[in-house]
């Protein structure tokens, strides 16, 4: 075993212990780095601070399933992500940037507050569905769901995915009573109203949607309710995105709109937009 090996090792093992968190050596000198780049813009808008931060990592690899510790602990990464955790690093190191102590620290618990419902118990406790990510971190005060205001349309949400493919995923695997869990968390979340713009109408809406918003695109595969995420950005006259990419395998600047994006996939009918809020640094 390497020396980098035994020093992420001892010191996981000691981080964990303490507070349920996991990184490597490497993602606390990427956040300084960070930290430092993004000195310039931190007394810009939040939203404006998100795009600053979202293109800082501009090139980062795409992996998918970087979360799925047993037991369920708060995996910082910050050197590949994928759509989910791209969003949520991104939002966290800018409300850190903003943070009058943005220590490594203040970073891990804007993190979990963002990513979980609550303290960490089990794999429960992490918000696995988009809609309910959105309404949690709204109650908080860290999002608004912007949807219906931009004149968005009833989203019928009814999620059972995760709930009735438990094999799927190893934590709920002969589990019923977490897979139980899972479902009194997705009935809940489709009991609530819920809005979104529908894909002929994204164009016709790009003149009330910040750069910084997040964008949510909608599935219409059953039990599920959004299939990817990024941040709005308004570049050479059309409203597109910044998002870690699969097919490109990397954070880039998507080269068409948003509305041309949407009708390209097959199982997306349409976006939600929600917003970062300042008042959430409070």
């Amino acid at each position: 075993m390497n020396l980098l090996k035994i020093v992420f090792v001892l010191l996981s093992v000691t981080v964990q212990a303490a507070a349920q968190v996991v990184y490597l050596p490497s993602d606390s000198l990427v956040f300084e780095k960070c930290m430092q780049a993004m000195d310039i813009n931190k007394d810009l808008p939040l939203q404006d601070l998100v795009v600053q931060t979202a293109l800082y990592f501009e090139g980062t690899p795409y992996v998918a399933s970087t979360l799925e510790q047993t037991p369920e602990q708060l995996v910082v990464n910050l050197r590949e992500f994928d759509c989910t955790t791209f969003v949520e690093s991104v939002l966290a190191l800018s409300y850190t940037r903003k943070d009058k102590n943005p220590s490594f620290q203040t970073y891990c618990m804007n993190l979990k507050r963002i990513r979980y419902r609550e303290e960490i118990k089990d794999y429960s406790s992490r918000l696995h569905y988009t809609t309910d990510w959105i309404q949690t971190n709204e109650k908080r005060g860290f999002v608004k769901d912007i949807s219906q205001q931009l004149g968005g349309a009833i989203l019928p949400v009814n999620l059972y995915f995760m709930s009735t493919n438990a094999d799927k995923y190893k934590q709920l695997l002969n589990n019923p009573q977490l897979t139980d869990k899972i479902r009194q968390q997705e009935q809940a979340v489709n009991a609530l109203p819920h809005y979104y713009v529908p894909v002929s109408d994204i164009d016709k809406r790009s003149e009330m949607v910040k750069s910084g918003d997040m964008v949510c695109f909608v599935t219409t595969i059953k039990g599920l309710d959004v299939s990817h995420v990024g941040f709005a950005l308004h570049k050479d006259g059309i409203l597109t995105f910044i998002h870690a990419s699969l097919t490109a395998k990397k954070v880039i600047v998507n080269p068409i709109s948003i509305q041309a994006y949407v009708e390209g996939i097959k199982h997306n009918n349409g976006v939600l937009f929600v917003r970062p809020l300042e008042q959430s640094l409070k």
